[in-house]
């Protein structure tokens, strides 16, 4: 049964004549102006379930009338159109699929009309939720599938050496993301290359660009490392750490330029070349955040780019730059989803609340980026997460010194701190 309907037109004799109709086959109508239907009607608390409609009004106005009621119920109304003199001005809206009625408006005739429009657009809906939640949830399990893949571009397990911990975080904002990281032996495993990206935009296109990014360093980066270079306590090439950072930078940015610069996508990046015997480290930063250095006495230095975003100029010039972890020191390396993580009132996470939680921790990676983990999360809220969130630290453990009177420390070890596992927090 239809509650309410209106007849939208000017008034004329015709309008009034139908409306008159269909009140006496027992469906309640009112007539109202086109403009007073989109300014809004006084009905009680009822929205109308049927939109009688003069054909002489726009298509463009029908949509707007029916998605202003929508916007105010559950369920969208049915339409139909009615001509008063001149049937061509049907022809527009036959053509967008809807239905009509032409007179003579006699009752019982109209009522049954209207009934038989209303129930065929009522499952003609259906029909097409139907096939709309099927379609999502082949789309949702399309992107479960997507994640699944991204995931498996994670490193499984990070490298692990004595007097070093290393440990990352990974939460994406939505299903895929163009975030990443990667942390990998070079070098015949006397270095260690840790990376964190993050393509511009979100989404399925962001993430193919991602593991297309990640492809290109790991393998351009092994090509210089085919596994003849020395390993343990044989001597290493000198500038070989240099080597590889230019070969593979310069590499990914002149492949991304050259063959998908029109998509539009690229990457801030940083690379890192670890060398864990003496905690030097040679990097590039493509354009992005600059990694946090946290020294044992409580100074802080940040590792500016030294270079533009990786395919965003053809032929750039990237610079390494050196540093060195000294005992209890510690390199936090993020995307900007960390200072840019809002809140349900649109506020930053900010860059000063990220480098006093660093300030204040003198404990491992671990503990740090769990610690960012709950601040994070008890920022955001119930807020939608707006960007990935990368984070990677490495800690150099304190120097062990052992007390006098005992056996020296290579006779006793020092006690370490919790062993990386190698998990990312995206799969727990």
């Amino acid at each position: 049964m239809l509650e309410l309907t209106l007849v939208v037109s000017e008034r004329s004799p015709m309008a009034d004549n139908l409306c008159a109709v269909v009140n006496s086959d027992g469906m309640p109508a009112r007539l109202v102006s086109p403009a007073e239907a989109l300014a809004g009607w006084r009905a009680g608390d009822r929205t109308p379930d049927l939109l009688l409609v003069n054909a002489a009004l726009n298509l463009s106005i029908v949509r707007q009338l029916a998605q202003r009621i929508t916007r105010t119920t559950s369920r969208p109304p049915t339409v139909v159109m009615f001509a008063e003199r001149d049937f061509r001005e049907l022809e527009e809206h036959v053509m967008a699929g809807l239905d009509y009625i032409i007179p003579p408006f006699l009752p019982g005739l109209i009522g049954s009309r209207l009934v038989a429009c209303h129930v065929r657009q009522v499952m003609s809906r259906t029909t097409q939720d139907i096939q709309t939640a099927a379609n999502l949830l082949k789309y949702e399990r399309e992107l479960q599938i997507g994640r699944e893949i991204q995931a498996g571009f994670l490193p499984d397990v990070l490298p692990s050496r004595s007097g070093w911990q290393l440990t990352a975080r990974f939460q994406p904002a939505l299903e895929v993301a163009g975030d990443f990281y990667d942390a990998f032996e070079l070098l015949g495993g006397a270095r260690i290359g840790l990376v964190v990206a993050d393509v511009c935009d979100k989404g399925v296109g962001a993430a193919m660009f991602m593991a297309l990014i990640r492809s290109l360093l790991r393998h351009t980066a092994s090509y210089l490392d085919p596994g003849s270079q020395p390993a343990g306590d044989e001597k290493i090439d000198p500038g070989a750490d240099a080597a590889v950072l230019v070969h593979s930078i310069a590499t990914t940015n002149r492949y991304l330029t050259t063959n998908h610069l029109g998509q539009g996508y690229f990457a801030t990046l940083f690379f890192g070349i670890l060398d864990p015997t003496d905690g030097s480290l040679v990097y590039v930063n493509c354009g992005h955040n600059p990694p946090v250095m946290h020294r044992a006495d409580g100074t802080q230095d940040l590792l500016w780019p030294t270079g533009p975003a990786l395919g965003l100029v053809p032929e750039s010039v990237f610079d390494l730059e050196t540093t060195r972890l000294g005992y209890g020191d510690l390199l936090f390396i993020y995307t900007d989803g960390v200072p840019e993580a809002k809140d349900a009132n649109g506020r930053f996470f900010t860059e000063e609340s990220m480098l006093a939680i660093i300030r204040a921790q003198n404990s491992g990676a671990d503990e740090l980026l769990d610690v960012f983990e709950r601040r994070l999360s008890a920022h955001v809220g119930f807020a939608d997460r707006s960007d990935d969130i990368t984070m990677l630290a490495l800690r150099r453990q304190p120097e062990y010194r052992a007390p006098r009177g005992r056996r020296s420390a290579a006779a006793t070890p020092p006690r370490r701190g919790r062993a990386v596992d190698g998990s990312r927090s995206a799969r727990r």
